[in-house]
């Protein structure tokens, strides 16, 4: 054998140097967790964020990772892994900006709650581009293992670099990435990212020993094309959001039947309706039962202290401030980009009769004193569900304790048949309340379709003459009352939900 070909042959089984091993285990393995979290936040506006679409990103998300590392592994022993590198690098940044536009046409035909739509969406927008990024490892790892007395030092430390990368991700983009850029930003950088770094490895490995990559020219440039394409698509994709808070979605739609009506939607939810000319106006049902309970719990025009748990479009607040002046409300929020879109576009002015605090409000509320409410207003979603831990009877007894005696706690609950969670956080309500009532459409308590629910409690006897005058005469849609032993009959004995036992998002599966 010729001196040139020795040459040739030992560059082929030289390892990387030990840093750019750890960089690209570290980028790829980091990557994966960049493009699982923004994920979230791409398929949230047509299937919602609940405890199922965020399950099915986990799973898919270990499936992609488990399938792309056998592949790569696979491919490492039978092809030089050198000339495979640089291709996966730049093909993964092709397919993540592709993410884009195939998630954002796909869910607008996949919208909804269904679970096979939302695995496809979830599908569409993780698989390709995590598979071939967890491909990058093995052939990384096969590189390195030049001395076999060495294995379990070279495949330990490479692991390790893996999960740093991974956990640093995670951390980032939870923190950082998402409170400061939108997905398109988020996706599209990340893209260019592993493009630029496939390059760079490309054009380094072929100095340092002449590795081609493979594929014929032809290939090369339509890959090329097709790369540019989808980041050309992606800039101009259906964007379903005016504004991406932490936590949400958000846009505002202009009512065409009233030209001061706003609706606040959230991930594809219809959230809050807002009319910028008359905040006396509730144009959903739920929040006419919840100014019903107003009307009737004080003597008109009596301000009120009032702490509002979730403040979407301040609805509630607005309408408390104009019909009782000087009612004091300080409302728990827990996105604050919620609160400066309040600002910007519904009209939402805090002043000393609205303090907007951002925050979660379970943990807000262990901080107001003792007796400090009239009113409570439980009025916070994630997507169509209560967070779990503001349903519990922990949560109850603290809202109790800020009650003051003959106070009102209303609670805002969306459930669907067979009515599991309603009858569930009903029980839970009542643990801590001595005095509860709800109000629902009729077709709601009958178990005919999904509806709104408001829970009223308190800890002295409620008015329920009253208060069912006020819904007769206040209200646009018919409403119905349940209260004593039609109430109990209605809870049938469903489960107290607490801070160990608190299955939200299952009770409110439909079926």
């Amino acid at each position: 054998m010729d001196t040139a070909t020795t040459e040739a042959a030992d560059e082929l089984r030289r390892p990387l140097p030990n840093g750019l091993a750890a960089a690209l285990v570290f980028l790829s393995s980091g990557a994966v967790l960049v493009l699982e979290t923004a994920a979230l936040r791409l398929v949230g506006p047509y299937v919602g964020v609940t405890l199922q679409v965020t399950s099915s990103v986990i799973g898919i998300a270990l499936a992609a990772i488990a399938y792309g590392t056998w592949f790569g592994g696979w491919l490492a022993d039978r092809r030089d892994p050198r000339t495979l590198l640089a291709p996966a690098l730049v093909i993964s940044a092709i397919t993540t900006a592709v993410t884009l536009p195939v998630v954002r046409y796909a869910g607008e035909l996949l919208r909804g709650g269904a679970a096979p739509g939302m695995l496809l969406l979830v599908a569409l927008a993780v698989v390709v581009p995590a598979a071939l990024l967890s491909a990058v490892t093995p052939l990384v790892v096969k590189l390195q293992l030049g001395d076999l007395r060495h294995t379990g030092q070279v495949v330990g430390k490479l692991s390790s670099i893996g999960t740093l990368g991974a956990i640093t991700a995670t951390l980032g983009t939870g923190f950082v990435l998402v409170a400061v850029f939108s997905s398109t930003v988020i996706i599209l950088g990340l893209a260019v990212v592993l493009g630029v770094t496939g390059l760079v490895v490309g054009g380094y490995l072929r100095r340092q020993g002449g590795v081609p990559i493979p594929g014929r020219t032809g290939t090369k440039v339509l890959v090329a094309i097709v790369g540019l394409g989808a980041v050309t698509v992606s800039t101009v994709a259906p964007d379903p959001c005016d504004v991406e808070t932490e936590y949400h979605c958000a846009s505002v739609e202009v009512d065409p039947d009233n030209s001061t009506g706003r609706l606040l939607v959230l991930n594809s939810a219809h959230h809050s309706y807002v009319d910028l000319a008359d905040p006396t106006h509730l144009e959903f049902a739920y929040t006419q039962w919840i100014g019903a309970v107003a009307d009737v719990m004080a003597p008109p025009g009596q301000p009120l202290d009032a702490v509002h748990l979730g403040g979407g479009g301040f609805t509630v607040p607005r309408y408390l401030t104009a019909t009782r002046p000087g009612t004091d409300n300080i409302v728990f929020e827990i996105d604050g980009g919620l609160v400066e879109l309040g600002e910007r576009e519904l009209d939402v002015r805090p002043g000393p009769d609205l303090e907007p605090v951002v925050g979660d409000a379970r943990m807000l509320v262990t901080e107001r004193p003792t007796d400090s409410a009239d009113l409570v207003v439980g009025d916070a979603f994630g997507h169509l569900t209560v967070p779990w831990h503001l349903a519990t009877r922990e949560m109850a007894a603290e809202v109790h304790r800020i009650t003051r005696p003959g106070g009102i706690y209303v609670m805002n609950v969306i459930d669907y048949p067979p009515l599991r969670f309603i009858r569930a956080q009903l029980a839970t309500v009542a643990a801590v309340f001595p005095n509860i009532a709800v109000v629902a459409p009729p077709a709601g308590l009958a178990g005919e379709e999904g509806a709104n629910f408001l829970i009223v409690a308190s800890d002295t006897p409620l008015d329920l003459d009253a208060l069912r005058h006020g819904l007769d005469t206040s209200i646009d849609e018919p409403a119905t009352l349940l209260a004593g032993a039609e109430l109990d009959r209605f809870v049938d004995g469903a489960r107290v939900l607490t801070d160990e036992y608190a299955p939200v998002d299952q009770l409110l599966t439909v079926g």
